[in-house]
């Protein structure tokens, strides 16, 4: 998965748990920049009384570095607080939830955002700003569309903000691609083969939570500016999101949970370049890497020029990688793909190189304008408004990935290798199942509902 439970102590804490990073310009806003952050993975619409919601002792953040050295040069910061308004009922709502103040709703939460550049932090609200209740149902949540956009906001400086449940937008087939590496449109090849089948998204009817931050381009570079040139030293940004829990656990009796946190905040999950931890980073490392900076990642370098994936294709798939598995050099094509950006000169017409720190984040070219006609495959499939030049919703970023690591890109930096035949077409087989995607802020779908959801499918309405 992107970076669901990616991580063995990460997935003993989903509220702290980051499962994709997005960062795109969107056709309805050309001139602003989308900063998504989703959390709390594989969230079940039915999993009530007690329903999935950000925890008040998580520090959320989005952090951008525009300064060529991977480290964050500006920071925004999400704190939630929740309340109980009957302390003597079970139920999450005590009737139907028809507006975000409702009294019905007897567990609302609200948040505040800050930002933090140059070393000073402000509050970007002036007040706490109300979430919405995740989708319970038809009953409790009757017009669940109308509670999602009065949790949409504005808020100064042209910002948009939303902080809430949403449908996920990621796609996988887990169930095959953790069962020996299995991809069902190529089982027949597979060194334990099955029949051919499509893939199956393991995703669907999933919800998760979602930090959405519109802000203008502006904002987001180095000298104020919006850029207009691709290759100029100002046109791209990195882009990463994190949570952090503070150092020390207590036992508290005098705390509804029994306990309380104290000590410096620590960093505990981290999300730049989906799948990185997932597949790159080895499992006895992956908890240590979530704790880690960007800045810091020179230490992963050896794992993406020699990825494990890479050996494990030809093992798997006898005799479909031939000229992958004669390869040997160090995989300066990933290299840059997920540690440093695209120099100028590799891809035709285009670069998100942000120097020579290798380091996992998002790179966002802000110079390239949103496509019309969105290619899901992004820059290898001729779209350089998609991944690896930050990330869209729609994205097929698991193929992308299956294909660059297949040695599709290799011949980016390296003209005398071919690629397999194999490399163009392998994939997953899923597409995004789940529910649609918007046209307009916060672009991801509806979260679906406990009432309406049946094993493998969900509903919105």
């Amino acid at each position: 998965m992107s970076s669901h439970r990616e991580a063995p102590e990460i997935a003993k804490d989903p509220a702290a748990d980051g499962t994709d990073t997005y960062a795109f310009i969107p056709k309805d806003n050309p001139d602003k920049v989308v900063l998504v952050a989703n959390f709390i993975p594989l969230q079940q619409p039915d999993g009530g009384p007690n329903f999935y919601e950000f925890a008040d002792d998580v520090h959320y953040e989005i952090h951008i570095s525009n300064s060529g050295t991977s480290k964050p040069d500006i920071t925004y910061r999400f704190e939630f607080h929740t309340e109980v308004r009957n302390d003597k009922t079970f139920l999450y709502n005590t009737g139907p939830i028809d507006s975000i103040d409702s009294k019905s709703w007897n567990r609302p939460q609200y948040y505040m955002i800050k930002k933090t550049e140059n070393g000073k932090t402000g509050r970007l609200t002036p007040t706490w700003l109300p979430c919405p209740p995740v989708n319970v149902g038809k009953r409790s949540t009757p017009d669940y569309a109308s509670l999602a956009d009065q949790a949409t906001h504005m808020i100064r400086g042209g910002r948009k903000v939303y902080a809430g449940q949403r449908a996920d937008a990621f796609h996988v087939d887990l169930g095959s691609v953790f069962d020996l590496g299995a991809l069902r449109p190529f089982n027949d090849a597979h060194l334990i083969p099955m029949a051919k089948m499509d893939g199956i998204n393991s995703v669907q009817s999933y919800n998760v939570h979602t930090i959405a931050l519109e802000v203008p381009i502006t904002e987001l570079t180095r000298d104020g500016k919006k850029p207009t040139d691709v290759f100029g030293d100002t046109s791209t940004i990195g882009v990463w999101a994190t949570a952090s829990r503070q150092k020390n656990k207590m036992y508290d009796r005098s705390q509804p949970s029994g306990y309380s946190w104290t000590g410096p905040w620590r960093q505990v999950s981290r999300l730049g370049n989906p799948l990185f931890n997932e597949v790159i980073v080895p499992m006895a490392e992956k908890d240590r890497w979530n704790m880690r900076e960007p800045h810091r990642d020179r230490l992963y370098s050896k794992y993406v020029n020699h990825p494990e994936l890479a050996a494990l294709l030809p093992a798997l798939y006898p005799g479909v990688f031939p000229n992958l598995k004669a390869y040997t050099k160090p995989r300066a094509d990933l290299h840059a793909i997920l540690m440093t950006g695209i120099p100028k000169g590799v891809v035709d017409g285009f670069a998100n190189y942000t120097g020579p720190v290798p380091s996992d984040m998002l790179r966002l070219n802000l110079a390239v304008p949103p496509s019309d006609e969105e290619n899901p495959l992004g820059v290898v499939g001729g779209d350089p408004a998609g991944w690896p030049n930050g990330r869209r919703l729609g994205d097929d970023v698991v193929t992308i990935a299956l294909r660059a690591v297949a040695g599709l890109t290799i011949p980016l930096v390296d003209k005398s290798y071919t690629p397999d035949d194999a490399a163009s077409a392998v994939t997953d087989g899923t597409t995004n199942t789940n529910a649609a995607l918007l046209d307009t802020f916060p672009y991801l779908g509806l979260p679906g509902g406990g009432y309406q959801t049946q094993p493998g499918t969900t509903q919105a309405s």
